[in-house]
């Protein structure tokens, strides 16, 4: 059973910082499109970012909301996906969600649904105040 770990949440004031990392144990040797969803209350989850396991580009791509504000990043070495988040508003708030699908990312970030992918965490809980 393959099983994503979330850490990092918590509450911030707006404009402030947060870094949300997720554990991926066993994407070592496949290359899997890794991203990160959102959703908060009575809302669908959202794309926020993806970025492929493989990538020694370290291209990415981002939801137009958070695009130049929050930093994907994989450590394909310690198989640990990343999201830095800056400049952070109390429309951030939402539960986030590690997810991965297997084989490189194909689509924007912002036109993946929830349906694409197989794997996911359990959440972390954003707060922005």
């Amino acid at each position: 059973h393959v099983q994503l770990v979330e850490s990092g949440g918590g509450s911030v004031q707006a404009g402030g910082s947060l870094r949300l990392s997720c554990a991926a144990p066993g994407y070592t040797y496949d290359t899997y499109c890794m991203g990160w969803f959102r959703q908060g209350p009575a809302k669908e989850r959202e794309g926020v970012a993806v970025t492929d396991s493989m990538s020694t580009s370290g291209r990415a791509s981002y939801t137009p909301s958070v695009d130049g504000r929050f930093t994907v990043s994989y450590d394909n070495v310690k198989n640990i996906l990343s999201l830095e988040m800056g400049n952070l508003k109390p429309e951030d708030t939402s539960t986030y969600y590690c997810a991965a699908r297997r084989g490189p990312c194909t689509l924007r970030a912002a036109n993946y649904v929830q349906s694409d992918f197989d794997y996911w965490g359990r959440g972390t809980q954003v707060t922005i105040s």
